[in-house]
């Protein structure tokens, strides 16, 4: 195959949409460390052969290395900077949504992505303040205002694909308190395939609602969110030949509160619910062979804010405390319960220098304790350098240390440690990561560059290996890892045309606490180099196309059957018939290439997908 004009051409095509890189919150926004965008990172803002989640986007985001089992809406391995799943927190609101049995699961969120502001990426010290047993990122979510409107979508496609979405909201002023508004919002959602592969098929639902009070100053949320989703896919977790399947019940309560008070003073608190159910078969031809039930649940209290004593001083924090639990037929063999609870206070300086330069400054820790494991004190800091130049040009240069500790899930710590398909280790420790990182932004009126290399030591991560010696299909490992990589990340805008383009480097060493490991389906499964391009094209006000590409050279894995590189392509045609007026057609493909690639090792990767949508909105 000739790879460099399948890249070529649709880039003849199109080009991407709309980035800009500003925050989201106050608390984001004097931050350089990650990349803070309003608007999709990606050209595609909608998956092709599900409903839109909350993680869709993330599936070309060149931030993020996302590693699906069926699609990214059936199980989304989330990774950052060459760390594993388990490494990296989903945050909505001030709150880390935890779930204690296993990262497989922690972008099991039930909420409608209608609901959330666009994904903010938070590493180095941003991540060591705000998130919660994420040693290495944390993707985080903002609830946005509701407003007045809706939509409802149709859609059809191959592999006897059905989509089906309606999403509807109401923004009612308060006649009796000035400034206030009180807002209803609902939506539900099913899709349904026999899948892009054999015994790949899926049948997912969710319905969410939500309640908001807002003022000059605030905003309270409070929302229901329950998801259900039927898929299965051969390999699932082993690599034995076999038809797994995963059946998944995730409910979610939360309650969210932000507050302005001052200028550059705000806090923001979150409570939550959420409940868990999974029911795990390891042939679906043969659901005695193998079979286990779990149910989790968590809650939660979070607060975060930054408090602005005047123009130099101000102070950034976070807390939160968890509490969960699990019932399970193979997770019982050691504790079944557990309670977190995170600290993290970074006190910042800023000083205004000559020539339009100002010299930031912070220095703190976070302190992580569990009633389970031994605590860690963890140091925090950065220095920013950022010069405004008359033009309206900026430069900002940036040096971060951050440490980190996250502790290991009940897969990896309550199974059997003797033997079985899914061998766990009693004796896993603290994980802790120490993150260095330097980093410089460019900025012009019509292009950025974001570039950043970092040296991260990972010390205690729990991994899940192989060996083909044993009879169980993985176990759990202990392993230190030191991490380098370089990033760079440009956007291009032009009259009609806007252009996103990433280059990531990775390079690992790593020492394991067993010489019986052959191989490793995650801390070892990343990319050595990898190119993301995309763009989005509107010549008219009725044709708008949009492209996203992916390619990458993956590291060796002894368990990996398909080639290490591997070129993936998204594309839709967007059509707005003139005559009919809030309606458009939608005509999308994914992975046109038919890419066999295994993402996780071992496991076989997804198939080509077309489909055709119809949405009418209000």
């Amino acid at each position: 195959m000739n790879r460099t004009s399948h890249l070529i051409i649709p880039l003849v095509l199109a080009s991407i949409s709309n980035v800009a890189y500003a925050a989201d919150d106050s608390e984001e926004s004097t931050t350089i460390e990650q990349i803070t965008i309003e608007v999709s990172p990606t050209a595609n803002t909608l998956p092709v052969g599900t409903f839109d989640s909350p993680i869709s986007n993330l599936e070309y985001d060149p931030r993020v290395d996302l590693q699906s089992r069926n699609m990214a809406e059936a199980q989304a391995d989330v990774t950052i900077r060459g760390g594993i799943f388990e490494n990296t927190g989903f945050r909505v609101g001030s709150a880390t949504l935890l779930d204690p049995q296993s990262g497989h699961y922690f972008a099991e969120i039930p909420i409608a992505p209608q609901m959330l502001t666009g994904a903010s990426v938070l590493t180095g010290a941003d991540n060591a303040l705000y998130g919660v047993n994420s040693s290495v990122g944390t993707v985080s979510f903002g609830w946005k205002p509701i407003t007045t409107g809706g939509s409802v979508s149709v859609g059809v496609g191959t592999n006897d694909f059905n989509l089906q979405s309606i999403h509807a909201g109401k923004s009612i002023p308060l006649d009796t308190i000035a400034d206030w508004r009180l807002g209803f919002e609902g939506e539900y959602s099913h899709s349904q395939s026999d899948g892009s592969i054999d015994f790949g098929d899926h049948d997912f639902n969710r319905a969410t609602a939500r309640v908001q009070l807002t003022s000059a100053d605030s905003q309270t949320d409070l929302f229901f969110g329950s998801q259900e989703k039927f898929f299965g896919w051969p390999n699932l977790y082993t690599p034995f030949g076999v038809n797994e399947t995963e059946d998944l019940e995730t409910q979610l309560l939360m309650l969210n509160h932000k507050q302005s008070y001052a200028t550059n003073s705000e806090f923001e608190v979150s409570a939550y619910y959420r409940k868990n159910n999974d029911h795990y078969i390891y042939s679906r031809e043969n659901p005695s062979a193998f079979q286990a039930f779990h149910e989790t649940e968590v809650k939660s209290f979070a607060i975060s804010g930054r408090h602005a004593q005047n123009d130099v001083f101000s102070l950034n924090y976070s807390a939160q405390f968890i509490e969960d639990s699990i019932e399970s037929t193979t997770l019982e063999n050691n504790f079944t319960s557990r309670n977190y609870y995170k600290i993290s206070v970074l006190p910042e300086y800023t000083m205004a220098l000559e020539n339009n330069q100002q010299l930031t400054v912070r220095l703190g820790a976070a302190f992580d304790d569990t009633n389970r494991d031994d605590s860690q004190l963890s140091l925090i800091g950065d220095i920013t350098f950022n010069t405004i130049n008359s033009n309206a040009t900026e430069r900002t240069f940036y040096l971060s240390y951050a440490e980190a500790s996250q502790v290991a899930g009940y897969t990896a710590i309550g199974g059997n440690d003797s033997g079985g398909l899914f061998r766990s280790n009693y004796s896993l420790e603290r994980e802790t990561t120490k993150n260095l990182e330097l980093g410089l932004l460019l900025e012009q009126q019509s292009w950025q560059l974001n570039s950043a290399i970092f040296y991260r030591q990972d010390n205690n991560l729990t991994d899940w290996t192989f060996s083909f010696d044993s009879t169980s299909a993985r176990f759990a490992e202990p392993v230190d890892i030191d991490t380098a990589g370089l990033e760079f990340l440009a956007t291009k805008q032009f009259e009609n045309t806007e252009i996103i383009a990433s280059y990531t480097y990775l390079h690992k060493s790593e020492t394991y606490g067993s010489p019986d490991v052959d191989a490793s389906f995650y801390a070892l499964n990343f990319p050595d180099h990898r190119l993301t391009l995309g763009a989005v094209w509107s010549p008219t006000d009725i044709l708008e196309f949009r492209i996203d590409n992916e390619w990458r050279k993956q590291h060796k894995n002894a368990l990996r059957r398909s080639d290490d590189e591997a070129l993936f392509t998204q594309l839709t045609l967007k059509v707005t018939p003139p005559i009919l007026q809030n309606f458009f057609i939608t005509l999308a493909a994914d992975n046109l290439w038919d890419e066999s690639f295994e993402e996780i090792p071992g496991t076989p990767g997804r198939g080509e997908q077309y489909t055709l949508t119809a949405t009418y909105s209000w």
